[in-house]
Parts: C-alpha cells; structure tokens; sequence
C-alpha cells in the first residue's frame, strides 16, 4: 500500500502562523545550542538528543545512504541489512577512491549498479567498481541510437559490463527493487526523447519504515514536471539536490511536492560550474536549513532506523 503523501506549508508560511512566544522560544534555544556547540560544553547532535529531535544520533539504524565526496560529480551509496547499491561513481579518476570506500563499509558485492545516465562524472568511476567487486545487476537508462553517447566513458563503462559477463536492465518508472528491508522505486526515465542526456537520469526513491529518500541524478526542469504529472508519489525526506544544485533543476513546483527536510548537494569545492546556484539553494532555504554539501561537509553519510535520522559528515557540520 502506497503511503499516504503528507501535506506541509514552507517553513516561511509556518512562521508566520506560529505564535509569537513560539517563535521566540525557539530563537533561544537555537542561540543556547549553538553557544554550547560552539564552546564545545555539549555537540549539536548530543543537545538535539536531549530533546528527543530528529538528527539525533540513531544507535540502532538499519539503513544508511553514503552521499560519497566525489568532487564535481555524483555518487551515492545505500546499505541496508546485507543488501547494497551504488547510483553513480564520479569521475574516472574517483574509481578507485569509490571502490575502497565500498570496501570499508563491509560490503563485498552490490545488489545493483545504477548509472544514472551517460556522463562522466556520472558514470566515469563504475568501470573501476564494476570490474573490482561482484555486482547483482546494473540498471541503465535506454538512449535512443541517434542520442548514444561515443565517449570513452561510456564505452568503458559497457565493456567493463560484457567482461563481467553482466545483463543491463533497463530502466523504467514504476519499476521496483528490494534492498535489504528497504524498497527502491523507479520515477523517471517515464517519455523523454530528446537529446539533453541529463534528461534520462534514472531519478529513484528509497523507502524504509517511514523514511524516504529521492535520487535525482541530472534530471532537469522538464523531467521534474513528467514525474508530477505522472502521479508518482515524490515526498521525500531527504533529498539528493537535482544536477549538483544548478539552475537547471529543483523548482518550486517540484520542492513542494518532495518537501525534504534534508536537502545533500554533492558539488566540489571551487567549481567552474558555479554550483550549487545561489537561487536554487536559496529555494531549498524555503523548505529546510539542513542543506548539506559535498564541496563543504566533505563525504555525507545518513542513517536512519526508519523513523528517525542522523547525519554524519567527513568534514565537521
């Protein structure tokens, strides 16, 4: 059964009907929490614990989704229970960074490889990966043959495919996967054909207990609206930011419906595409302040035990 979609008003709009006592109450106390961070008497995490909040730590989390700092590019990784797959691997030149990563986290074969779609800091790293650890299936986006990429990135990545011996899936909306306790959904690709390949981007949604992540790959503007349109449930708690938070990707219409409450960038530091957007973040700003990014926080990874979630970052909060 399909959960139902909650409802919620932007956070400037709860504000404003909040009363006023409310309101400053809640002025002091983040002062307090950040004074105490601050002065190291207590962490944020620790003070949030206290209260019983959302992002305190979760000492039994089933799942996690590891947001891995592959520079200017995309790479996620979800583990739950014995089950675990990889969106994407950044760059060629962060294969072997991705697959030592994999690694570490106790994983020695992947349920399922998805390549979001066909660009290299996308899809450069998973020939390294695929050919290093054993992988279930890998999941694809079909590009018509007048669209189908020639570069070396995507020849590598089909022939370290074949030498596997492995079968591409193709990907198509409604399609759903296991993983582990956790269910992974396919929104889009649903009709595009033309020949913006960020346009393909596999977009997915991870559901566990009450939990709910969406993975958006490239997907752009138009792609955005064929997934409402379609009247496939978008609500998500935390969200990988559409095309490392350009322009090009999550507007308002399609913020409202998701509604996260956690928003991860994943960006490198000092990029010569200028993401993430200051316009695009600032539209994020109008949902949550928990907008985490590669380029600042380093590798991101949260846990959740299907209710409530933690953040953990490489670099410090």
């Amino acid at each position: 059964m399909a959960k139902r979609k909650r409802r919620k008003q932007p956070f400037k709009e709860i504000i404003k009907i909040l009363p006023a006592w409310l309101v400053a109450l809640g002025v002091i106390v983040g002062i307090i929490f950040a004074i105490c961070d601050k002065a190291g008497v207590l962490s944020y995490n620790e003070l949030m614990a206290m209260f019983g909040a959302t992002g305190a730590p979760v000492s039994d989390a089933e799942l996690a989704v590891h947001y891995i700092d592959v520079g200017q590019g995309d790479c996620q990784l979800i583990v739950c229970g014995d089950s675990a797959v990889l969106i994407d691997a950044g760059e060629a030149d962060y294969g072997e960074k991705v697959l030592s990563y994999i690694k570490e986290q106790g994983v020695d074969e992947l349920d399922y490889v998805i390549a979001t779609h066909p660009h290299s800091d996308h899809i450069g790293g998973l020939p390294t990966v695929i050919s290093g650890i054993d992988v279930g299936k890998v999941i694809m986006s079909q590009i018509p043959d007048e669209y189908v990429p020639t570069t070396k990135s995507y020849e590598k990545l089909l022939t370290s495919i074949a030498d596997k011996g492995l079968k591409i899936a193709k990907a198509r909306a409604g399609d759903v996967y296991e993983v582990g306790g956790a269910t992974l959904t396919l929104l889009a690709p649903i009709a595009y054909s033309g020949d913006n390949l960020n346009n393909y981007s596999v977009v997915s949604r991870l559901d566990f207990g009450d939990a709910s992540f969406l993975f958006t790959g490239d997907a752009e503007k138009e792609i955005e609206q064929e997934i409402m349109d379609s009247g496939q449930e978008l609500y998500a708690d935390v969200l990988k930011v559409g095309h490392h938070g350009s322009s090009t990707s999550s507007h308002k219409a399609f913020l409202e419906e998701v509604f996260p409450s956690y928003c991860v960038i994943q960006c490198g530091a000092d990029n010569s595409y200028n993401h993430p957007n200051e316009k695009t973040v600032d539209r994020l700003y109008d949902f949550t302040s928990q907008i985490y990014r590669n380029d600042l926080q380093g590798t991101i990874v949260v846990e959740t035990d299907g209710e409530r979630y933690n953040c953990i970052f490489e670099k410090g909060k």
